[in-house]
């Protein structure tokens, strides 16, 4: 990667830590950025050492949105322009929706605009006690149009709507209570925690990891008895792996007596 998005590898770990490298841009999102953000995911997805994702900002802010100065590059541009200009980060939205490995947000400062969408699209996001979130386009004459995607499934309608139509910010506790964030850490520790939680995804099965995200992924599409045969079939496909077949010696050793033990 170039020096926009850093890319490292925490090998004892399992974890690829993908870092927003533009502290002086507030890590916005211009086409460069983007195409390496969407590199550097499509690497830690190939690598079968890698087992989880952290995506994180560099300096004060996790990002701040799209990179003003290349928005006012596009006030010439076509609508088919347009539209490709915004499919760019579209398709990192697709590829992290599809991704059979956790992808984490570690949140501090600020994630606004195109960032909270970058946030809201990681699996799970954790934030700074001092981290604040906001969906402020409306302020602009403008729309949070891609990120309702994700907002409105983390959130629901009558949430995600206040959030896009009032485009105030927010911090980490109520992040938190509206289903944004999953956790909020001390500023103080906030990296080594952040990271601490992608490790610990990263020590889980990796065949449970990937069914679970695909599933809860397709029952929004399904109705509730689509999704208990859905399940069923999932829960079948799980059983033949070698993930599940270990977990379940494992745990039936566990629970055998000892070859000595006390007969009564």
């Amino acid at each position: 990667m170039s020096e926009r998005v850093r890319y490292e590898v925490r090998a004892v770990e399992r974890v690829a830590v993908v870092t927003l490298a533009r502290p002086e841009k507030r890590n916005a999102l211009d086409p460069e950025t983007v195409s390496e953000l969407d590199a550097a995911l499509a690497a830690a997805e190939s690598d079968e050492g890698v087992r989880a994702i952290l995506i994180a900002g560099e300096g004060k802010d996790f990002c701040a949105g799209a990179d003003i100065a290349h928005v006012e590059r596009t006030v010439e541009m076509s609508r088919a322009e347009l539209e490709e200009d915004a499919m760019a980060l579209g398709r990192v939205f697709l590829r992290m929706r599809v991704l059979p490995k956790p992808i984490v947000a570690a949140v501090q400062g600020n994630a606004l605009a195109g960032g909270a969408g970058l946030a809201t699209a990681c699996d799970l996001v954790v934030a700074s006690d001092d981290a604040h979130f906001g969906y402020p386009e409306v302020h602009i004459g403008f729309v949070p149009a891609m990120v309702l995607t994700m907002l409105v499934r983390a959130v629901g309608e009558k949430r995600a709507f206040a959030l896009a139509a009032l485009g105030q910010r927010i911090g980490a506790r109520e992040a938190l209570e509206q289903g944004i964030v999953h956790a909020v850490f001390s500023r103080h520790t906030f990296a080594d925690d952040a990271f601490a939680l992608a490790a610990d995804l990263a020590t889980r099965s990796t065949t449970s990891i990937a069914f679970s995200k695909r599933l809860l992924h397709e029952l929004g599409e399904l109705t509730f008895e689509e999704g208990i045969v859905r399940g069923a079939a999932v829960n079948a496909e799980a059983r033949v792996t070698e993930d599940c077949r270990a977990g379940l010696r494992a745990f039936l050793a566990r629970r055998e007596p000892p070859a000595d033990a006390p007969q009564g």
